[in-house]
């Protein structure tokens, strides 16, 4: 070959790489800047799926379940009747941030990062509806997003975006609308207007494409405020107590072996004797919690209603989770963060498509970081690599997957806001949960939760479950080595002030 042949050769080959660089690149730009294309798993039509959740909304805080007897979610009760209720679901982390950073990316805290709600998410994780767009979904977020970042600018992954920022109002919202700001008055209801926007949005859309909307309330996240039509509908509810709430009053709990700064908390912001450092008592906190909770119902309904108007329930599969549960007085502590069953436990529904859905109750233990890939499966691609949950697809459709999970596995780390909490990790199988707490000079529990599902008595010292309680602890060691997670997540603290009453205003 002549010098003059093969530097036209050469030339040649370096424009076809150029050009094809380019396609590439184009390619990659429409996905968000990566090559996010999964294999596909399955030839079928791909699924639209509407995915809703709702902020700190317990297990057992339905209507259907008899829990709050005066409490009446229709909707709610709707999906679990006719759909598939997940009677155990679980997060891996009972916090805002944390939960909803592991239900878009698949992966536990210590994977993606985000172990309290003031840390940010890495610029390099990758959310399930990026996927979604790369295979020709239409996307769209409505809601709260809360992650770390202190802004409402869109996120990666979706085509439409509508977000408050941070925490929100319930009332007269600050929206971010594909990057402009936009302020809604004359008492403008956050819940009915995100519902608002999730129904015009699905009336607008592209009709030829599936479709992925995420629907993220406010609602029911303290403090807590119902929409005018609801305030005071509850006023003559009746609280229930749980027999762990005033330990004096019951002899049957094991309160010696209850963890000091269990104790403890109960004089703080998240404790029932000085709740909301005073602001709020008990019996009106329960009362607006499920007052604010009804409009999340409305929203379930209405959504239901379209999908099922415009014809499109057969491809459609609608979720409802909670990002996390809630205490209400177990322990003498409120709110979340705690490894007990109330905390890590969320209502979990799925509604639509009678062609996936034949199994009307779910035993099976499910996780916040399986939405991801059962999602994913039901758009027909492949789980990614780099997620931890799995797809319970087979599992709605009525199969019983002999290698599902028998064990859930729960972290959550220190805050420096909340200081009252303690590191904690727990494991928890079908009967038994053992909790471990890092970093305190504390007692560690173990409970029988089908003999005990209050969690009164700790059987840690217990000579007949010591063998049991030195199994779940080398098993809760073995998955934090298996899956990266011996190293504890250090943030900045911040700026600050302490907020904690005990030593406010110090730094």
């Amino acid at each position: 070959m002549t010098n003059r042949k093969r530097s036209l050769f050469i030339l040649m080959g370096v424009m076809l790489a150029i050009i094809s660089s380019c396609t590439n690149w184009e390619n990659d730009q429409k996905a968000g800047g990566e090559n996010l294309k999964l294999n596909k798993v399955s030839d079928e039509k791909p699924l639209n799926v509407i995915y809703i959740l709702s902020d700190d909304h317990r297990y057992d805080f339905m209507g259907f379940t008899g829990k709050v007897p005066f409490l009446e979610t229709p909707n709610m009760d709707k999906m679990a009747l006719e759909g598939a209720h997940i009677e155990n679901a679980f997060v891996t982390t009972s916090l805002c941030s944390p939960s909803r950073a592991s239900i878009l990316t698949g992966q536990f805290s210590h994977h993606h990062q985000v172990v309290d709600n003031q840390s940010l998410i890495a610029d390099s994780v990758k959310f399930f509806p990026q996927y979604l767009q790369a295979a020709g979904y239409e996307t769209a977020f409505m809601g709260k997003w809360h992650m770390g970042e202190h802004h409402a600018d869109p996120r990666k992954g979706f085509d439409h975006w509508f977000s408050l920022k941070g925490q929100g109002t319930y009332y007269n919202p600050v929206i971010n609308i594909n990057g402009e700001e936009k302020q809604f008055g004359d008492s403008t209801y956050i819940t009915d207007l995100l519902t608002e926007e999730a129904l015009d949005w699905l009336g607008q859309r592209d009709g030829e494409k599936p479709f992925f909307l995420y629907l993220s309330h406010k609602g029911v996240h303290a403090d807590f405020k119902p929409a005018p039509r609801h305030k005071g509908v509850y006023a003559d509810g009746a609280p229930s107590y749980p027999p762990t709430m005033y330990p004096e009053k019951n002899p049957d709990y094991n309160y010696k072996d209850v963890p000091d700064w269990v104790k403890n908390q109960r004089h703080s912001w998240h404790g029932v004797d000085y709740m909301y450092h005073g602001q709020i008592n008990f019996d009106e906190f329960y009362q607006l919690y499920n007052e604010t909770l009804l409009s999340v119902d409305e929203s379930i309904g209405k959504v239901i209603d379209y999908i099922e108007e415009t014809g499109q329930l057969d491809n459609t599969v609608i979720f409802y989770m909670g990002d996390n549960g809630f205490s209400f007085g177990e322990h003498g502590l409120i709110d979340k963060r705690q490894a007990y069953e109330e905390s890590i436990r969320v209502p979990l529904l799925v509604y639509g498509s009678k062609e996936v859905l034949k199994r009307n109750k779910v035993k099976q233990m499910i996780q916040n970081i399986d939405i991801g890939p059962t999602i994913l499966e039901m758009a027909g691609l492949e789980k990614p690599d780099n997620m931890d949950g799995e797809s319970f697809l087979s599992i709605l459709k009525g199969e019983d997957p002999q290698d599902w999970r028998e064990r859930i596995y729960y972290e959550y780390y220190w805050e420096r806001p909340f200081p009252q909490t303690p590191t904690t990790y727990a494991v928890r199988t079908g009967q038994y949960k053992f909790i471990r707490y890092h970093g305190i000079w504390d007692i560690n529990e173990l409970y029988d939760i089908q003999n005990d599902p209050w969690e009164m008595n700790n059987l840690i010292r217990d000579p007949e479950y010591k063998e049991l309680s030195k199994e779940l602890r080398q098993d809760l060691f073995q998955w934090l080595q298996e899956t990266n997670g011996m190293q504890i997540p250090l943030k900045t603290d911040g700026n600050g002030a302490r907020f904690d009453h005990k030593y406010r205003g110090t730094f």
